[in-house]
């Protein structure tokens, strides 16, 4: 499948970013590069972006967008966790300019296979980076019940989470959970129905609870903004794009700190 994901907020983002050409810049998600090659338009013959991500698809999709770029860009397969340590393996210690587009892709929610969709009847994946060997169904088949119930509640935010927790204990007793179709049916049958007609899916929140989980999104996040800030120039510029309420309260409480 090609990668396709619309960047979002991509002029805001790159208006944020107040682009020098001589600049240097990182997208720490790359995904297809789409606000890597609106930075590149933008950088002259000094100037220079590295874009950092863990997803191969993400990698290969982003060398093919980005090969006009030339030796402006340079492309790092890695979790943006690790970005000052492997920008100072390119010699570099300072730049202007970050950005961050988080959460997952429409590239991966589309590619079933991944299974990070509860639309899709495919494996329990959720794999950002696909050299990990822990998987979704790892979580849902060993987690204890309470550890169940405290990502589905602090990560999914959802007030059934106890009733979720103890439905997939009682079905892994069964066999094991298997399929994203598995899971969301077991979710749906822990939540009363007068309460499914309310909001989306119920499997929404539970699905993205344990892809935070497992890519420990929130931790990556929390554990990389203060190296990000510190790896700014004088007036140089740290744009994030969050997607719930969890990475925001995150990004905010670490920009009012600094």
């Amino acid at each position: 499948m090609e990668f396709k994901h619309k960047s979002v907020l991509l002029n805001e983002t790159i208006d944020g970013l107040n682009i020098k050409p001589d600049g240097i810049y990182v997208d720490g998600t790359l995904g297809g590069g789409g606000h890597a090659y609106e930075v590149c338009r933008r950088l002259g013959e000094k100037g220079s972006i590295i874009g950092i991500d863990q997803d191969a698809a993400a990698i290969e999709a982003a060398g093919a967008r980005l090969k006009d770029c030339g030796e402006t860009v340079t492309i790092v397969r890695s979790n943006y966790c690790d970005m000052k340590s492997k920008l100072h393996e390119l010699g570099i210690d300072k730049v202007d300019g970050i950005v961050l587009d988080l959460g997952v892709s429409s590239y991966q929610l589309d590619t079933a296979e991944r299974g990070f969709s509860y639309r899709e009847d495919a494996p329990l994946d959720m794999r950002m980076d696909t050299r990990q060997k822990m998987t979704a169904r790892d979580i849902v088949n060993d987690y204890t019940e309470a550890d169940l119930y405290r990502v589905i509640r602090d990560y999914g935010e959802d007030k059934f989470a106890k009733n979720m927790a103890k439905h997939i204990v009682q079905a892994r007793a069964v066999k094991p959970v298997e399929t994203t179709a598995e899971l969301s049916e077991i979710i749906r049958a822990s939540i009363p129905m007068k309460f499914q007609k309310k909001s989306g899916h119920p499997a929404k929140r539970t699905f993205q609870a344990i892809r935070i989980e497992l890519n420990r999104e929130l931790d990556v996040l929390r554990d990389s903004l203060d190296d990000m800030i510190d790896l700014l120039n004088p007036g140089g510029r740290l744009c994030i794009i969050t997607f719930h309420s969890l990475e925001d309260r995150i990004v905010k409480s670490a920009f009012k700190k600094n």
